[in-house]
């Protein structure tokens, strides 16, 4: 363990999607990913081998490949924790020196895509406040997703919310993500619901886990067991769309309904 981490971590991962509609189609895979708090970031990257912050390595934590602020112009010389601070503001959340952890995955030799990373947000008493889901899709746009005080049950928040972007080419925009995460601990369980207008659930999607140690050790053993974890995922989103396409779900032009597509970071 890095000198002076106490809530960095890995967690195990397997992946579950499942569609019910308009046709039935499944598949899991298996991943890891980073569990980080953003006030330990610079200590991990001066004292591992195969993890650093805005450089090159194995894994690099890059500030510019999360939500950065304003939305049209942003402010490049904030780092991850600033901006995710000035979002968290911005919603009428303040926390102060209270820590801010990210399940994401990072950089991995130089190519990154990142479909989805979830903020879990503690205030200086570290208690639980909020959680940011930050979406992203193949055009590398991405939408933040802001889920308050209000949302949280025990130990879970929740929010059934418009979707508003451009996700699948194979799921309406005009639908609801509903959101469950678990505030990830020894075990990791996260779930995003796809649902109708008119309420009905079509498309379920899970991520669950078990906590790892963030050692030099694990993060060789785990780009041995998932080499290019990142190029994976994009590699199994195409291959997962080409098996969509030819059981001809309706496909949904990025250009269409363009109403439907708001407050998104990085436009294509």
């Amino acid at each position: 363990m890095v000198k002076g981490v106490i809530n960095s971590c890995l967690y195990k991962a397997k992946v579950m999607h499942h569609r019910l509609a308009p046709k039935v189609h499944s598949f899991h895979y298996e991943v890891f990913m980073f569990y980080l708090d953003l006030d330990e970031i610079d200590k991990l990257s001066a004292s591992m081998k195969f993890m650093s912050r805005n450089r090159f390595n194995l894994f690099n934590f890059r500030d510019k490949d999360h939500l950065q602020l304003p939305r049209e112009n942003p402010d490049t010389t904030k780092n991850a924790r600033q901006h995710i601070t000035d979002y968290l503001q911005s919603n009428g959340v303040t926390i102060g020196d209270g820590r801010i952890m990210v399940l994401t995955n990072l950089c991995t030799l130089g190519y990154q895509f990142n479909p989805v990373s979830f903020y879990f947000c503690y205030d200086e008493t570290d208690r639980p406040v909020c959680s940011v889901v930050e979406v992203c899709n193949t055009y590398l746009e991405m939408k933040p997703y802001f889920l308050g005080t209000d949302t949280r049950q025990n130990d879970t928040f929740k929010l059934n919310t418009e979707k508003y972007f451009y996700v699948s080419p194979f799921i309406d925009m005009d639908t609801n993500f509903d959101f469950d995460l678990h505030i990830p601990g020894d075990k990791l369980q996260v779930k995003i619901d796809d649902y109708d207008k008119a309420g009905n659930r079509f498309f379920i999607s899970t991520l669950s886990g078990v906590k790892k140690s963030l050692t030099d050790a694990n993060l060789l053993l785990y780009f041995i067991s998932f080499p290019l974890i990142t190029f994976k995922v994009i590699t199994l989103i195409h291959w997962q769309a080409l098996k969509l396409w030819l059981k001809k779900i309706p496909y949904h032009k990025k250009g269409a309904q363009k109403e439907l597509q708001k407050e998104v970071f990085r436009p294509y």
